[in-house]
């Protein structure tokens, strides 16, 4: 049964093939270990039975002799110390017959020809031996003399020939269990070739399957995979070998149906994109063409306008200083409509101007102090806080990155803001001050005028949105909307507070210094370790103190009643009340 048709997997096969040889192994085990078993009990049985035995049959004999010879010395000489080899052989004789009989378990037939030498012994000492003995002792040396006889020696001859005949067996014994134990070790060997073999032979059988079953199907199956990876999405993969091979080739050939799918879409996307960028690049280019455009129309509005703009405002003025009273009210009132609109259209186009020129005419990042851009704003909105008896202070501020006229516009759009829109018998106060929340500076412009409506709040930075009437507060609508524009261009952003309990705040965020950052972290690291008993000092009695960097309204007061009448007001350097720059109208 092939590999292609069998419904095996690989896991099925590798395993069978293991246990089948596994089984082999293990029964050839069994067989070497009995083999080796029976290899030790002959080897014990040549080496710890029968070279003993044999041995001890020639001890036994020599035992025998001595008795022998000891009984015919002493026919010959009467001496009774003659008779101690006697002695001494009989009991070695029963020692060794004591010691074989315990090493003859195994062996009936040396048992007993060990019986017929203990017999034949036996029955010569009781018809030779113990009478030569006595005859000797009783009647003399002739007499024992005469009892040794050629019968006597005869009969001590089957003896030797019973000890011989036990010796043999013994020398046939230890030769047949030296036989035995080469047969078991040849036979050991044997089984360790065999064993031997089969490993060779599974190794073999194993690494050709391996070949057949999985190194071929595994490198038809990757050069399939390179063909696709190659770009030819479309070749169809197909598996062989094993079920788990088939189902990889089938898994490969879904992913690869899928990167197809995919590639398709991603070209039809890519052709998609294409178009739409060329879309883009035309759109881009026409954007370009109206920036132009509009460049071209803020030249002329700054210059080919205006001329005309101030020859209309200039010859109404004209008219309205040389004929007022002259002609009829209705008449005056005409030209106070044309002067009027002249100046507001004139205005308009100012501010047009400014809001479009934000980001497009630059002269760069620079360090600028925002103290000293309030110290300037403080002067450009003098005539102004005069007029409205307002009153400007800030808290100290930080150093920024940025361009110092656009934050200067910045600041004094916000400042006029809270001037213009002012609560009637109410006087105006403007406070601007600074706290860095993270790496930002949050500004904030805050007034006690008339406030904004929380469904107003995003309105108000839109380019001429007016949430009132001209009549009621003059403008163009375009101050915050130049606010916003400048804040976004300096990376940060601007919003409305709406929850302050009284007036207006105006919240913006610029990016901080990256000294100032650090040397805030430092300071919380520092403060950190200030000891808890200082924490609770009580405050001094008297006057609330005002928050860190700013003045209460007596100081302010009395820092405004330290200005000289008719000196200069509003400069940085005027004004100082504990770290604070206060300027007031």
């Amino acid at each position: 049964m092939t590999a292609e048709t069998s419904g095996w997997t690989l896991r099925q096969r590798v395993v069978t093939l293991l246990a089948v040889v596994g089984l082999l192994l293990v029964g050839l085990a069994v067989a070497e270990a009995f083999v080796a078993a029976q290899n030790r009990a002959k080897t014990d049985a040549v080496l710890n039975k029968t070279a003993p035995l044999r041995v001890q049959a020639q001890e036994l004999l020599n035992a025998l002799l001595d008795q022998e010879t000891a009984v015919r010395g002493f026919a010959v000489s009467g001496d009774r110390a003659d008779l101690t080899p006697y002695d001494d052989g009989l009991r070695l004789e029963r020692d060794r017959i004591a010691s074989m009989q315990r090493l003859l378990d195994d062996y009936p037939e040396i048992r007993e020809e060990l019986r017929q030498v203990e017999s034949q012994a036996e029955q010569w000492r009781q018809s030779v031996a113990l009478p030569v003995i006595a005859t000797t002792e009783q009647e003399g040396t002739a007499a024992g003399q005469a009892l040794v006889t050629d019968q006597a020696r005869q009969q001590f001859d089957q003896v030797r020939e019973a000890v011989n005949a036990l010796q043999d067996e013994i020398v046939s014994a230890r030769e047949k269990g030296a036989r035995d134990v080469q047969r078991t070790g040849n036979l050991l060997v044997v089984l360790l070739i065999v064993a031997a073999l089969v490993v060779v032979v599974t190794g073999a059988v194993l690494l050709l399957s391996l070949d057949r079953m999985v190194v071929r199907p595994l490198t038809a199956l990757a050069d399939q995979v390179r063909e696709v990876a190659e770009g030819d999405y479309q070749h169809s993969i197909a598996g062989a070998g094993p079920p788990e091979f088939r189902r990889l080739a089938d898994d490969v050939d879904a992913m690869r149906r899928k990167i197809a799918r995919d590639l398709a879409e991603v070209r039809e996307a890519r052709e998609r994109i294409e178009w739409v960028n060329s879309q883009l690049q035309k759109q881009a280019e026409e954007l370009t063409r109206s920036n132009r455009d509009l460049e071209q129309f803020a030249y002329v509005a700054s210059h080919d306008l205006q001329e005309p703009l101030r020859k209309v405002a200039s010859f109404c003025q004209l008219l309205q200083r040389r004929y007022a009273g002259q002609l009829d009210e209705r008449a005056d009132q005409y030209i106070a409509f044309a002067v009027d609109g002249a100046q507001r259209m004139q205005r308009l186009i100012n501010d047009l101007l400014a809001f479009s020129r934000i980001g497009r005419l630059t002269a760069g990042f620079i360090e600028v102090d925002l103290n000293k851009v309030m110290g300037d704003v403080a002067g450009q909105t003098e005539a102004a806080r005069q007029y409205a008896d307002a009153e400007l202070t800030w808290s100290e501020l930080p150093v920024i990155r940025g361009e110092e006229p656009l934050l200067t516009n910045l600041l004094a759009n916000l400042v006029s803001n809270s001037i213009k829109f002012r609560r009637p018998d109410v006087r105006p106060r403007v406070h601007v001050s600074a706290r860095l929340v993270g790496d930002e500076w949050e500004i904030t412009c805050q007034d006690n005028g008339i406030g904004i409506e929380p469904e107003f709040a995003d309105k108000i930075f839109v380019i001429f949105q007016r949430l009132h009437a001209k009549d009621a507060y003059p403008g163009t609508g375009i101050g915050l909307a130049i606010v916003k524009k400048i804040v976004e261009y300096h990376g940060g952003r601007v919003w409305v507070d709406t929850d302050v309990p009284e007036g207006t705040a105006i919240r913006f965020t610029l990016p901080a210094l990256p000294e100032d950052v650090t040397a805030a972290t430092e300071a919380t690291e520092d403060a950190g370790t200030v000891d808890d008993a200082a924490v609770g000092a009580e405050e001094p009695a008297g006057e609330p103190a005002a928050p860190a960097g700013e003045a209460t309204p007596e100081q302010a007061g009395r820092a405004e009643e330290a200005q000289p009448a008719d000196g200069p007001r509003g400069t940085p350097d005027e004004g100082r009340t504990g770290g604070m720059k206060e300027t007031v109208g």
